[in-house]
């Protein structure tokens, strides 16, 4: 139960790692509040939960609307008083599209995704944290854009390498107030986000990429979100923390 009595906000929680992370944080001990922008996906994500004896409330909406992210916090703060955590999931691959040929609304949609939605959370969770007198705020961000990168995903490298630009200069300015901020860096993970897994030659050259030769499941990822948004890591901020499965140093 490393997450016993905390109050923690999952965005991207009607699928893939923020789902995962919403069964896994539940069983752990936390207080949930959901968000996505699926209203029927998210609700039985919630209901789940609850069958379990779990804790969990969703709020529907988008996180590139600034008034979601407030909304994410004062129902945080209403249902379960305090906010302790925040694990900001949401995120779009878009178009594969070499630069000098990408529209500018791709661009544009995967940045406001990615990265300005990160800013919105940050603004409105980070004063609930100092409420609270401490608290972990957390983005997925990739190894795309960190460590590596492949062609057609100059939008998305960009928006996730962003990520851990914000998150040190959160971590710096918001340490003293008992405040982290870090950043997760998943590998290639068994979601939506990673292509068609029924084929196995695709799937053969996705697990290659990676040193331990196959995929996260998704649980895997969320266990490592556990570990940042818990007191486990209560030394730790400003930080990119890889759980790539050696895809970062994979060269075989």
């Amino acid at each position: 139960m490393q997450l016993k009595d905390k109050t923690i906000i999952i965005t991207g929680a009607s699928s893939g790692i923020g789902e995962a992370a919403a069964h896994v944080f539940a069983a752990e001990g936390a207080k949930l509040v959901l968000g996505a922008r699926r209203a029927e996906e998210l609700r039985r994500v919630e209901n789940q939960i609850k069958e379990k004896g779990g804790r969990a409330i969703s709020v529907v909406g988008d996180v590139c609307d600034e008034s979601f992210s407030e909304r994410l916090v004062t129902a945080a703060e209403d249902t379960f008083g305090r906010l302790h955590a925040g694990f900001n999931n949401a995120g779009t691959m878009g178009d594969m599209i070499p630069v000098p040929d990408m529209p500018s609304d791709n661009w544009l949609s995967v940045i406001e995704t990615n990265l300005t939605s990160a800013f919105y959370a940050a603004k409105h969770q980070i004063p609930a944290f100092k409420r609270a007198g401490g608290g972990s705020i957390v983005f997925t961000s990739s190894f795309v854009g960190y460590t590596a990168s492949l062609p057609g995903m100059g939008a998305y490298a960009a928006a996730k390498a962003g990520l851990v630009g914000l998150v040190q200069t959160l971590a710096t300015e918001h340490g003293a107030d008992g405040v982290r901020a870090n950043a997760l860096l998943p590998g290639g993970t068994k979601t939506a986000m990673a292509g068609d897994l029924s084929n196995e030659d695709h799937v053969g050259f996705l697990n290659s990429l990676h040193a331990l030769k196959r995929l996260a499941e998704p649980e895997e990822i969320a266990r490592a979100a556990v570990f940042l948004a818990s007191d486990a890591s209560s030394f730790v901020t400003g930080t990119a923390l890889i759980a790539d499965g050696g895809n970062s140093i994979n060269k075989v």
